[in-house]
């Protein structure tokens, strides 16, 4: 007496061998994005982490010796570590000024823009089309010390009479700010737009007031755009280097104008080379901290 449940197993052979052949051509799938993170990341990473092992007695002229000079981290460290802070906080400071503002921005386009979302969006975007350089250079104007928004803070009292906003902390984080907003913008309506509406009418069904609502439903709901946002305003913010060249002086300048100085500048290569893995890997360190903290499902 045969059941017909169990399938022969020839049969079930073949539909195994028939998963594992689908198997093997998803994983060639993978070989042009890999190929592209070989030529374009692992292979410069593994020439940058040589060139800062190179002997730093070496010349742009003369060439430089591959002598595995690991001291080379510890002098960049040694003399540039202010830099560091001072990179890690400007971006920390633009990052939180970006979530502070770009928040409501994402949650009124979700939210409460109707028919007038998809033009708020190109709103958003409209800095890019224009130059980072140009965006920038344009903040020179708006910050001028006799510029419309300098006199007006001095009338107010808020800024002293012989105060100036250009070429100080405040311009460069200013900057920042204004150049990475989009990247904060853009993941957090991300995520508010796939929130359901129908869970915050529960909560108020439920009795819970507009803010724990909020606080419950819809602020979980939209954290991995929270962590998205804040990871690409921060990581790009901290190897900036144009902001603080134009709208400081070399008083604010970070880790990103040491780089450039060192690489394009003086030549001295060992030195880029060091300080540049140095930020990579404290980058790498601090977002990986960051989201295993937060404990986002999606991003971990």
């Amino acid at each position: 007496m045969t059941h017909g449940v169990v399938p022969p197993p020839a049969t079930t052979a073949a539909v195994d061998g028939a998963m594992a052949r689908r198997r093997g051509w998803g994983w060639l799938l993978l070989v042009p994005g890999m190929l592209y993170l070989a030529v374009f990341f692992v292979f410069p990473t593994v020439q940058l982490f040589l060139t800062s092992l190179y002997d730093p007695s070496g010349n742009y002229v003369q060439g430089y010796t591959l002598t595995w000079h690991f001291a080379n981290y510890l002098d960049a460290i040694r003399d540039t570590w202010n830099l560091f802070v001072r990179s890690f906080i400007y971006a920390g400071i633009a990052t939180g000024v970006c979530l502070l503002f770009g928040y409501p921005l994402a949650y009124a386009i979700a939210f409460k823009a109707g028919r007038w979302k998809n033009f708020m969006l190109v709103l958003v975007i409209a800095p890019f089309f224009t130059s980072f350089l140009l965006r920038t250079m344009s903040w020179r104007t708006i910050l001028a010390d006799q510029g419309p928004l300098a006199d007006f803070l001095r009338t107010v009292h808020i800024l002293p009479h012989d105060g100036r906003l250009l070429a100080t902390s405040v311009a460069v984080v200013a900057g920042l700010t204004y150049n990475f907003m989009p990247f904060m913008t853009l993941p957090l309506f991300a995520s508010l737009d796939k929130v359901d509406h129908r869970l915050i009418e529960a909560a108020g069904d439920l009795y819970s007031s507009p803010f724990t609502g909020f606080r419950k439903v819809t602020f979980p709901l939209s954290l991995p755009g929270v962590v998205s946002g804040t990871l690409l305003c921060f990581i790009p913010a901290c190897g900036d280097y144009i902001n603080a060249e134009l709208l400081g002086t070399p008083k604010q300048y970070m880790v990103g104008n040491r780089i450039q100085s060192a690489f394009l500048t003086e030549h001295n290569y060992p030195l880029a080379a060091s300080l540049s893995l140095i930020l990579m890997a404290i980058v790498v360190v601090m977002v990986v901290a960051y989201v295993r903290r937060v404990g986002t499902e999606e991003l971990v």
